[in-house]
């Protein structure tokens, strides 16, 4: 994969036809249990090889997630495309099976055993040794109505929220009333700067996330990958529109490649060659 160019993958589809091809030939190399899902663009979907062994994570990582009853819990996520990709018929593949998941790709670099020990991560990130990674984390966001609302952000570790992307087309939209029922969104962000499409706010989970920053008192980070430029361009029109100063200090957004970095030499490997990610 050497010679595909920035170009030609810097959209989501471009980077999930990259990254099933490198999972093909990773499975191939290392005997691999896989299936391919129909489609433009198949899907790879590797299946769990004895109680600690699974072809879609590091060797490290994965006996550390299923001996996690929390982290355990994330691994039966159902994929959206389940009912519409069928890979078999009698293969209940889930969403972090998958080689496009960015959920597993978070859960490969936080779960591995020696990524927060590194001093240059936790520098990177700003937390402290003690920090644990929370998968599905629930910020409770307060609504115009009192209530609060239960989606998920990725994860938090630390005072940090995070949103993971891979191959994802974008960070969703929704309608504006959806937007409209946050109590402090008029107090964050200058509406008249956030983007709309058909009627509809772009960059749904951004919004959500940063209001969710801006509610408790934490840290947005984004996490995605430098080969797409769209979904960066995206969390910049977000950025412009946030009011507060302080909060704007709170806001960032890391690469996977500038994260690599940071991470124990094996890790660094595996990413590597599975996903094309590297700090050079």
């Amino acid at each position: 994969m050497s010679g595909t160019s920035n170009v030609e993958i810097s959209s989501g589809i471009g980077l999930r036809t990259e990254l099933s091809l490198r999972a093909l030939g990773f499975a191939r190399d290392r005997q691999l249990c896989i299936q391919q899902t129909d489609g433009d663009v198949p899907g790879v979907i590797f299946c769990q090889d004895g109680s600690v062994r699974h072809g879609n994570f590091h060797p490290s990582s994965y006996p550390r997630i299923v001996g996690n009853p929390q982290w355990a819990r994330r691994l039966n996520k159902v994929h959206t495309s389940f009912k519409r990709s069928r890979a078999r018929a009698d293969w209940n593949w889930r969403e972090l099976d998958c080689a496009h998941s960015s959920d597993a790709l978070l859960m490969n670099v936080f779960c591995h055993p020696r990524t927060l020990s590194s001093d240059r991560l936790r520098g990177l990130l700003g937390i402290e040794s003690t920090a644990q990674p929370d998968f599905g984390f629930k910020p409770r966001t307060p609504l115009v109505n009192g209530r609060h609302e239960c989606t998920e952000i990725d994860m938090k570790v630390g005072q940090i929220l995070v949103e993971a992307k891979l191959t994802e087309t974008d960070f969703q939209s929704a309608r504006i009333g959806l937007i409209s029922r946050y109590r402090d969104l008029e107090t964050v962000f200058d509406i008249s700067e956030l983007p709309q499409q058909n009627g509809k706010s772009c960059s749904y989970q951004l919004i959500r996330g940063v209001l969710a920053a801006y509610a408790i008192g934490c840290f947005f980070y984004v996490f995605c990958d430098a080969r797409r430029p769209d979904l960066i361009e995206s969390w910049y029109r977000i950025l412009r529109a946030v009011r507060p100063f302080d909060l704007r200090y709170r806001l960032k957004l890391l690469t996977w490649q500038e994260l690599s970095a940071a991470l124990p030499d094996d890790l660094q490997s595996f990413l590597d060659c599975k996903y094309g990610i590297h700090s050079g």
